[in-house]
């Protein structure tokens, strides 16, 4: 009879340990070591070491053939740009994201688009095969009768026995395979319920090896939990080639499918998607439907230009300051660092003389876009100080430049794209950091105003009094003391 033995695997880094701990001493997460049995066979683990393909040869560098591998093509272009054009032969991609949040639908229209010329077999260990034909019913185009048009090379199986589910492989040859999803599938030489870190990540690895010994790309759909205390993505990003996020939030109809790791493409690419009653829609321009609910000459409303990856995106950040009745006021960040509010609220206070100590300060992405880079301070800024001011920001420009703590502007990178991307959209003004050496000239069509401090830039950038003095009942200065 076989042996067993017990060890402790963290569920968020993966750390194994021969004795529990109540914090994780590879990430220092609590309560995440959970005790897995693991079965062993002649005081050795069960787990063989294996390899791609059972042999292995040595070659020099100069023998091995360098040509680019010919991508398959994909109809969506939102995912063939974060993919990096199109789907490689042989890669493993896992696409991860909050449940209920659309993974399986995009995966799915992917699926019935590339059935057209290839075999795809689609492996689901959560729905039956009845679901999954009815939301395909629902995706489908429709012909004239009002039937939907379902390619027949789009096969369905509900199988979590991985063994199983390799043998259907061998008898059908796909070209693309979809597990939905990794967390419900089984090893059954592994005595683990299916969803540990163990079951998991054995189960990548067979199917990593599958598809580099075959040539079959094999996409693999992972849950996250805002804990993270589940074995997901997080455990997988070394195994696969390509890990991609799909985000948003569920009371909103926009995703962002992030690519955060790429061996094939360029990282931190983003696709933009709109879910609709017939599936994930793509958005061609993400800047314009961002806009299009903007309110003109609104105080505390500034135009950022930020980049996702290689594409510019313009997007409406808001601003909000209010006295406060309590004797701390409040700062709140929605789609940007709360550290950077602070450092923001900081400066407009020490170096501008913006009293925001008795002030509570809001600040909000619209359109629940979440912005990293520094490039979008001076927006946030411009926005926190239009509000203060009650003075709204000119309707035509756009902002760019990163605010240093003495409230000098710096450059960011890639300005010219993000100029010429303002213009394309009909932005007539841009007031960025001031160059200190000279490059290749602005973008035409669009008013580069350099500015050295943000004390600068917030006269140029803020109207000196409301257009509309009825409405508001009153006129407010944009000047900065």
């Amino acid at each position: 009879m076989a042996k067993t033995y017990s060890r402790y695997v963290c569920q968020v880094c993966g750390k194994v340990s021969s004795r529990p701990f109540g914090r994780c001493p590879g990430c220092d997460s609590w309560d995440s070591m959970v005790e897995e049995i693991v079965e062993a066979e002649n005081g050795k683990s069960a787990r063989a070491t294996r390899g791609l393909t059972g042999s292995s040869r040595v070659h020099s560098l100069t023998e091995i053939e360098g040509q680019e591998e010919e991508r398959l093509p994909l109809p969506i272009e939102e995912f063939s740009r974060v993919l990096g054009g199109g789907i490689v032969p042989g890669s493993v991609v896992l696409i991860g994201g909050d449940p209920g949040i659309g993974k399986s639908t995009l995966t799915l229209q992917m699926a019935m688009q590339l059935a057209g010329k290839h075999t795809v077999l689609y492996v689901s260990g959560e729905e039956s095969e009845r679901q999954i034909k009815m939301r395909a019913d629902r995706l489908a185009e429709k012909d004239k009768n009002g039937s939907p048009k379902l390619p027949a090379r789009l096969l369905l199986v509900t199988e979590t026995n991985l063994g199983q589910i390799f043998k259907h492989i061998e008898d059908t040859k796909p070209a693309l395979v979809i597990i939905d999803s990794i967390q419900t599938m089984t090893l059954p030489e592994m005595e683990s319920a299916a969803g540990s870190i163990s079951q998991v990540r054995e189960s990548a690895a067979r199917l990593r090896e599958l598809a580099k010994s075959s040539g079959v790309t094999v996409f693999l759909i992972g849950h996250v939990t805002k804990e993270g205390t589940i074995a997901g993505p997080r455990v997988l990003e070394h195994i696969v080639d390509t890990v991609l996020y799909l985000e948003g939030e569920h009371f909103q109809s926009y995703r962002l499918l992030r690519s955060v790791k790429n061996r094939f493409g360029a990282t931190s690419e983003v696709g933009v998607f709109e879910m609709q009653e017939k599936g994930m829609v793509e958005v061609r321009n993400p800047s314009e439907v961002f806009l299009a609910e903007r309110m003109i000459n609104a105080p505390g409303s500034a135009i950022a230009v930020t980049m996702e990856g290689t594409r510019p995106l313009l997007v409406e950040i808001q601003g909000l300051t209010t006295p406060t009745n309590f004797g701390n006021p409040r700062r709140t960040a929605n789609g940007i660092d709360f550290n950077r509010l602070l450092i923001l609220a900081a400066v407009l206070t020490r170096r501008l003389g913006i009293n925001l100590g008795n002030q509570d300060v809001i600040t909000n992405v619209v359109s629940g876009l979440r912005i990293e880079e520094p490039a979008a301070d001076l927006a946030v800024a411009t926005a926190i100080a239009s509000s203060y001011r009650d003075t709204p920001v000119r309707a035509d420009t756009v902002l760019i430049g990163e605010v240093g703590l003495s409230g000098e502007l710096r450059m960011v990178g890639q300005t010219q794209i993000r100029l010429r991307e303002a213009a394309k959209l009909g932005f007539k003004r841009a007031v960025v950091p001031k160059r200190l050496r000279k490059s290749e000239p602005w973008p035409e069509g669009i008013e580069v105003v350099e500015a050295r401090s943000l004390r600068e830039a917030l006269r140029a950038a803020l109207l000196e009094e409301v257009p509309d003095k009825t409405a508001r009942g009153k006129t407010s200065g944009s000047q900065i003391e």
